[in-house]
């Protein structure tokens, strides 16, 4: 669980943008370059981890 307080927030000024990538066809390409229609199908896309056995 991430909770963020008013101590861990940056000024807007300090802010930068990142850049998400995300793996399309067996290569890496950034979101931004997508279209619309592909853009919105990033943002619905379901995370998950997946959990590590321990032997």
């Amino acid at each position: 669980m991430n909770h963020q307080t008013s101590r861990d927030m940056l000024p807007n000024d300090q802010r930068q943008r990142c850049e998400v990538w995300t793996r399309v066809m067996g290569y890496h390409r950034p979101v931004s370059q997508f279209n619309v229609g592909k853009q919105s199908e990033h943002r619905e896309r379901r995370h998950f981890c997946e959990a590590t056995l321990n032997s």
